[in-house]
């Protein structure tokens, strides 16, 4: 027997058009945070790579901009959506750790499949990376840490 948790009223795709337009704003900023996170991301690791070294300078990018970027969400992009401040400090942690993890596998299979790679090669690499970890995130941002409370959520049973 399966059990499906909604509201009343509630379905999975809103048709309400101020819905729809809520979506089209927090994709907006959510876009113009990443570009620019994105980009201090890459300065940052530019400017620590030769120093420190690929992987390091990565986490420490990661670091620094990941605090940032989620503060700016919560107060802009889904700004009026409550959140609880656990599930946000679980997100920041969650988030440092996928792109850690993620931007060294990147780097890692880089590095196996060329050569020496160049400091502009490992940017663009973790520069698409981080595009495609950006729509996860997006996903995650509006659809867990700051969803849409609509009312008790009431048990459904289907046969």
């Amino acid at each position: 027997m399966a059990t499906i948790r909604c509201a009343p009223d509630h379905r999975l795709l809103a048709t309400d058009p101020e819905r729809h337009h809520e979506l089209g704003t927090h994709a907006a900023w959510y876009a113009v945070a990443g570009v620019v996170t994105t980009g201090v991301q890459a300065v940052l690791f530019l400017l620590l790579r030769d120093e420190l070294g690929a992987q390091v300078a990565n986490l420490v990018a990661i670091a620094i901009t990941t605090v940032g970027n989620t503060e700016f969400h919560r107060r802009v992009t889904f700004a009026g959506r409550s959140s609880n401040a656990g599930k946000r400090h679980l997100q920041d942690f969650l988030t440092f750790a996928f792109y850690a993890g993620y931007g060294s596998a990147v780097l890692a299979i880089l590095d196996a499949v060329v050569e020496r790679p160049t400091s502009w090669e490992e940017t663009g690499t973790l520069l698409l990376a981080s595009l495609v970890g950006g729509v996860v995130r997006f996903a995650v941002l509006r659809w867990w840490v700051f969803a849409h409370r609509t009312g008790p959520a009431v048990a459904v049973h289907t046969g």
